[in-house]
């Protein structure tokens, strides 16, 4: 599989002719860091976690908005990161699945997804979990039908949906009563 950049790349015109492309600095606090990052203006919040930082939890699925695989918390709401131009997130707060635990304790959710086995090839896990985090800070899911479908932008292959479903209505009450975060 190539890279956005390597595509882009391969396209540039080489010798007398060509004119580089400039990067643009962005500032974010990522994982409760401040970060000053150099982004290509077509690089997706995806590629610059997965290719540049090395943040790989969030999974490349489709890259097209439609499996979930790389859901991020951006300004604490869950987002596509493969739908999202990275120069979009310039002064922006965003959380991946690195950044949920706190030291070697784990966030409620992730605790809730391993009590529920609520993973069978892990593929989805980070997404998912970074939804249902998502999910708890928008408020509006009360009952297993509500997370059903509020959920339901998260694919699993595997079929895990009632273990799922199961772990985010566990610990959906500790997730409101942090605000969602750790």
């Amino acid at each position: 599989m190539h890279t956005n950049r390597e595509v882009f790349m391969s396209a540039i015109p080489t010798g007398a002719a060509a004119k580089p492309f400039v990067g643009h600095s962005i500032n974010l606090v990522l994982n409760g860091q401040a970060r000053q990052l150099e982004v290509l203006p077509w690089t997706t919040l995806l590629d610059l976690l997965r290719e540049q930082l090395d943040l790989t939890g969030s999974k490349k699925g489709c890259d097209h908005g439609q499996c979930g695989a790389c859901t991020v918390l951006l300004n604490g709401k869950r987002i596509n990161a493969c739908l999202t131009l990275a120069v979009m997130c310039d002064g922006a707060e965003l959380t991946t699945v690195e950044g949920l635990a706190t030291g070697d304790k784990l966030h409620p959710m992730q605790q809730a997804f391993i009590k529920h086995d609520a993973f069978q090839c892990g593929y989805c896990t980070p997404g998912q979990i970074c939804s249902a985090i998502g999910l708890a800070r928008e408020g509006r899911a009360h009952d297993a039908a509500q997370i059903q479908e509020l959920m339901s932008g998260n694919l699993c292959r595997c079929g895990a949906y009632n273990n799922i479903r199961d772990a985010v209505q566990e610990a959906l009450p500790a997730c409101r009563a942090s605000g969602g975060e750790r």
